[in-house]
C-alpha cells in the first residue's frame, strides 16, 4: 500500500485493536522499504526541498515508526534516513555541549540539515531589543559543530508576545550573520495577530530574515516571503488520517512546495501584502510538528514520495 492510502484500505480488520495493529504494521513496512540514506529532494537549477519533523525522541513512534525494539540509541540514524531535515526542539529548553552537536551531524548521512530551535531564554522575554546576551550564548554553544548540517535557526515567540516595531527591529540587529566564520540563517515565528502588518514583513525583508509560515488551527498565519529559504511549520495533522492530512491535502502542500522551491508565490495563503517575492529558487524547509504528532513521521515520508514522484 503506498504511504498516504486512505484509512478505508484496512477494512479487512475486524475490531477497533486489530485495525490500529494492522495500521502500524503498514507504515512501519513503509518506513523499512525506503532508503536508509535519502538525500535532500532536488530539481533541476538548484532547487532544493527538505521535509521532516520536530525531534526524534518521541515514545508513540517506537512501534509505529521505529520499528520494534530498535535501540533508542539508534534513533536518530533510523529517522535520518526516512526524512531529509529535523527541527531540534531540545536547544530551546536548555544549552547543549558542542561534542553533542558533533555526534548529531556524524549520525545523519550526507546532505541531511537540521534546524535549531532558539533557546527560550532569547524570545520568551518582555523587551527583546535585551537579549544580545542570550543570543550570543545559544549561537556561542557549539552549534558550528554541526558542519554543513546546520541550517535555518529558529526564533520561536511566545502566542502572547504582540508587535512592538522599534523592539522588534533592535531584536533583529541582534542575529548574528556569522558565527565562527559560519554562516548563519534565521527565520521568525511570531504567534500574535499584532504582527500582521507590512511594517514587519518589511522590517524582515531588510534583515533578510524569514518569516516562518505555520498552518495552525490556533494561532494566525503570515505567509510573505521575505528570506532567501521557506521555512514551514505544518501543525494540523490529525490523527484520522494514516498520514496525517487528507490525500488530497498533502497532494497541495506537494504543489506548494514545488512552487516555493521555484520561487514562486503559491496562492491560497494568508500574505499580509500583495508583492510577489523575486523569481529566485529557495531552499524549501517543511515540517511536520505538533497537531497529531504521533502521525509526523508518516507526514512527512507521504510528502517526500510526493514530492519525489
Amino acid at each position: 500500500m503506498p504511504i498516504g492510502s486512505a484509512a478505508p484500505s484496512f477494512r479487512r480488520y475486524e475490531t477497533p485493536m486489530a485495525q490500529a495493529v494492522g495500521v502500524f504494521r503498514v507504515l512501519r513496512q513503509n518506513a523499512e522499504a525506503m532508503s536508509p540514506a535519502r538525500p535532500p529532494t532536488r530539481y533541476t537549477c538548484g532547487m532544493t526541498i527538505r521535509i521532516g519533523i520536530g525531534g526524534w525522541t518521541y515514545e508513540p513512534w517506537r512501534g509505529t515508526f521505529y520499528p520494534e525494539k530498535w535501540p533508542q540509541k539508534r534513533e536518530l540514524d533510523y529517522a535520518a534516513g526516512h526524512v531529509t531535515a529535523i527541527e531540534i526542539n531540545g536547544t530551546y529548553y536548555g544549552r547543549q555541549k558542542p561534542a553533542t552537536f558533533a555526534a548529531w551531524a556524524k549520525a545523519v548521512p550526507d546532505g541531511f540539515v537540521f534546524s535549531l530551535k532558539a533557546s527560550r531564554y532569547c524570545t520568551n522575554r518582555k523587551v527583546l531589543a535585551e537579549a544580545g546576551e542570550s543570543i550570543a550564548k545559544f549561537t556561542g554553544q557549539g552549534i558550528v559543530e554541526l558542519g554543513d548540517r546546520l541550517g535555518p535557526i529558529l526564533w520561536q515567540f511566545m502566542a502572547t508576545k504582540t508587535f512592538d516595531a522599534d523592539d522588534f527591529a533592535a531584536f533583529l540587529k541582534l542575529l548574528p550573520d556569522r558565527q565562527d566564520g559560519v554562516a548563519l540563517r534565521h527565520a521568525v515565528q511570531v504567534r500574535h495577530e499584532s504582527f500582521a502588518v507590512p511594517e514587519f514583513v518589511a522590517m524582515c525583508r531588510d534583515a533578510g530574515v524569514a518569516i516562518v509560515f505555520a498552518q495552525s488551527a490556533e494561532y494566525p498565519a503570515i505567509a510573505d516571503i521575505t528570506g532567501d529559504f521557506v521555512y514551514a511549520r505544518l501543525e494540523d495533522a490529525e490523527e484520522r488520517f494514516v498520514a496525517g492530512y487528507a490525500p488530497t491535502a498533502l497532494d497541495d502542500w506537494t504543489g506548494k512546495a514545488k512552487i516555493w522551491a521555484a520561487g514562486g508565490r503559491p496562492q491560497g495563503l494568508p500574505y499580509v501584502e500583495d508583492t510577489t517575492p523575486p523569481n529566485q529558487p529557495r531552499e524549501t524547509f517543511m515540517f511536520f510538528i505538533n497537531g497529531a504528532k504521533v502521525r509526523a513521521p508518516q507526514a512527512a515520508m507521504a510528502l517526500i514520495a510526493r514530492v519525489t514522484a
